[in-house]
């Protein structure tokens, strides 16, 4: 069997049903070895915070924007104050519903924003996913 591209991935939602098709859409695929799954940003805040060795940092992190209390902007805002390796090593793909123009722009021209995929997460889609 081949190896996984990659060997952490964050998946920040906080839909169960979505989060479950998602996961094993990664996971089957062979896009992660592992995969960690918040259902909201303070979760996943807490989470990345908590992280003492980088070697154990997500590579790729999941992120839906359209989350009860905070979004997946808010998301962002707090994601700049962690540790500095955390943001070099990992890359942030926006895994929406959402086809705002302005939620796309926003997200979009994040810089630790990789891409902007809409759900559901596809087998092309993971393909694409490079860096």
């Amino acid at each position: 069997m081949n190896p996984a591209r990659y060997r952490r991935v964050l998946l920040i939602d906080d839909n169960e049903i979505d989060n479950f098709i998602n996961e094993r859409m990664i996971t089957a695929s062979r896009f992660s070895e592992t995969v960690t799954v918040k259902n909201s940003t303070d979760e996943a805040i807490a989470f990345l915070g908590s992280i003492e060795d980088s070697s154990q940092y997500p590579e790729v992190i999941f992120l839906d924007l359209n989350m009860p209390v905070k979004d997946g902007f808010a998301f962002l805002e707090e994601y700049e104050r962690l540790p500095e390796q955390l943001r070099t090593n990992a890359r942030i793909v926006v895994l929406s519903s959402s086809i705002s123009p302005e939620d796309i722009n926003q997200a979009s021209t994040n810089p630790h924003v990789l891409k902007y995929v809409n759900k559901p997460l596809s087998e092309k889609y993971l393909n694409a996913i490079d860096f």
